[in-house]
């Protein structure tokens, strides 16, 4: 379901030469994440939503508007949250449908696509954490530990009610939150021109995937956001799984 490139100038696959699916963005080359990464720059931002802005002003007042690894990951732990709480409800709903067939398989392949999805942002949350493990920097246990908890419990449950009351309002929001994060990652390279030159490889990590430099690390990054807000786009235009 993931909508990446024009066929016409790549072909994305992951580093076995196999297609994505169910919510697994590819891993690109090199070539392949300059041009995205082009892409990303020269497209215009999603009208966001009022929601999304007051998320967007939250995490600024508080971490500032400064694009640092410390922020990243906090916005990371929050980025998890929706394809939690879809996971959740689609959970729930299988066990009430269960004897529709048809339709709990339809419901579970959807499932199957949210935890995906989840997984992948883990990943970015744990490369995150890597990355301010990395530069020594002391986070403050109150902002960086304590808040991230609390936002992302408050926006579990505001994602949840969304989706309870309908799908397309938080499948926008989390297009909005997506798209916010591809531009970011994006931005982040351009405004720091050394990232080109540092290399990147990580044991700990290195299951994501292992890049000659941090920009491509941060590019493959942007991707997935935008592989993500592009899938929450698609369920913008589906009717709701019956």
């Amino acid at each position: 379901m993931t909508m990446l490139l024009d066929a016409t100038t790549l072909t994305p696959t992951d580093r076995d030469g196999h297609h994505s699916h169910h919510g697994d963005p590819p891993k690109l080359s090199h070539d392949q994440l300059a041009y995205t990464h082009a892409e990303t720059l020269a497209a215009g931002r999603r009208p966001y939503s009022f929601a999304a802005k007051v998320l967007f002003w939250q995490m600024d007042l508080l971490y500032g508007k400064a694009k640092t690894f410390e922020k990243s990951l906090v916005l990371e732990i929050v980025a998890r949250v929706p394809y939690q709480t879809w996971e959740n409800a689609s959970y729930k709903r299988i066990t009430r449908v269960h004897r529709r067939t048809g339709l709990a398989v339809r419901i579970w392949d959807r499932i199957r696509e949210f935890r995906a999805q989840q997984d992948n942002e883990q990943w970015h949350m744990l490369i995150m954490a890597e990355l301010v493990e990395r530069q020594g920097t002391k986070a403050g246990w109150f902002r960086f530990r304590f808040l991230p908890q609390v936002i992302a419990i408050g926006w579990w449950h505001f994602c949840w009610a969304l989706y309870a009351v309908k799908p397309a309002w938080s499948h926008r929001l989390n297009a909005d939150f997506e798209d916010h994060a591809e531009h970011t990652y994006a931005e982040m390279v351009v405004e720091n021109p050394a990232y080109e030159t540092t290399s990147w490889d990580s044991t700990l990590c290195g299951e994501y995937g292992s890049y000659a430099s941090l920009a491509d690390l941060l590019r493959q990054i942007s991707h997935d956001e935008r592989c993500h807000k592009q899938e929450s786009e698609i369920h913008l235009l589906e009717p709701r799984v019956r």
